[in-house]
């Protein structure tokens, strides 16, 4: 197999040297060529025969939204990684352009961290989705081994579940964007949401799932009471865990070390909700890259809990999901549309929903 072939839009020259220089240093990579904004990027698709883009969205002539808008108009299943900064109106900008169909994000750096953090920050955060979305990635089109059954451990029977943790990472605005709408303003359990994503983006994500839900929908605060009907989620570079005090569930957020590169981590929620909840908690795993969420999971279901797992044809990336279900933890693997349902079912009791996965 050839190398992931990588077209650069960016009108700042400075970015396109580090990004050509980094990723040109990658043999998996190579750069099919750069443009310093859409228009030009757009007309060079088709002589770079890219494998995937790399796409700023703050640029002149054609900002990165419009040229994003014309390419999935005129190539919808040519992946898109958006490079963008870490600003109120970068990150507006970000969940527009994932919600006109681009695959991923990265946060572009600040100018101050100096070219050597730069070019890391390239290696290790973007190459690897341009690889993943280049059709690279290990295990990026080979079928996944067969499912393993659901290990029965050992606990206490799983109860009614009182509470429901989503962790959940690539492709996360999109399907929860699609999942909790889905769910009842009544809906009687509280929701506690891990999405890898750094600090303004969360606020953000809350604001807009918030405003198309009928449960309440926000970013978590320390100490917070989170009742029916409700869900919050993990601020960014924030992990967050679960508390139960009498009939209260209360979250806290802290700053301990990263896990899995990441802070907030779905495994710190998980283990928190098993710790507190045991039989009656209700994990669930989406899309997203890497296996954060695998040892959380394991943590619920020797408490007694269940886990569901979204599936790999709904899935953006079936990385977390996909480590789950090979571990035989998933009680049933689950299509995005059909997923609201299937949480409802089980917090309202329905035992009928409780089978194995296919």
């Amino acid at each position: 197999m050839g190398k992931v072939r990588v077209l650069i839009i960016d009108d700042a020259v400075a970015i396109r040297r580090l990004l050509s220089e980094a990723l040109a240093s990658d043999p998996e990579l190579e750069v099919a060529g750069v443009a310093a904004n859409g228009r030009i990027g757009l007309a060079m698709i088709p002589q770079s025969r890219p494998d995937v883009l790399v796409l700023d969205l703050e640029m002149p002539e054609m900002d990165g939204l419009r040229a994003l808008a014309l390419i999935r108009d005129r190539y919808p299943k040519l992946p898109v990684v958006v490079f963008s900064a870490l600003t109120h109106r970068g990150a507006t900008a970000t969940f527009d352009a994932l919600a006109l169909g681009a695959n991923d994000y990265v946060t572009k750096p600040t100018s101050v961290e100096g070219p050597g953090s730069v070019a890391r920050m390239i290696r290790e955060q973007l190459a690897p989705k341009l690889k993943l979305f280049g059709g690279h990635a290990a295990g990026a089109t080979a079928r996944p081994p067969a499912v393993a059954p659901v290990r029965e451990h050992p606990g206490p029977a799983a109860r009614r579940p009182e509470v429901v943790a989503i962790g959940i990472s690539t492709g996360g605005p999109n399907a929860l964007a699609s999942l909790l709408p889905g769910l009842p303003g009544d809906f009687p359990a509280p929701i506690l949401i891990v999405q890898h994503m750094p600090p303004i983006f969360t606020r953000l994500l809350a604001e807009r799932l918030n405003a198309h839900s009928a449960i309440a929908v926000s970013e978590a605060e320390s100490g917070q009471v989170v009742g029916p009907g409700q869900a919050v989620l993990a601020p960014g570079d924030w992990h967050l865990v679960a508390e139960r005090r009498e009939d209260q569930v209360r979250v806290a957020t802290h700053q301990e070390p990263p896990e899995h590169s990441c802070r907030p981590a779905v495994d710190v929620l998980f283990r928190s909700v098993a710790r507190a909840f045991g039989p009656a908690a209700l994990g669930v795993v989406m899309t997203g890259m890497g296996r954060d969420g695998l040892c959380g999971s394991e943590e619920i279901r020797l408490a007694g809990g269940r886990i569901l797992a979204q599936d790999e044809e709904t899935s953006v990336v079936w990385g977390m999901p996909g480590y789950v279900v090979r571990a035989g933890l998933a009680d049933r693997v689950v299509p995005l549309d059909q997923l609201a349902v299937e949480i409802a079912r089980r917090v309202r009791g329905d035992v009928a929903s409780r089978r194995h996965p296919a």
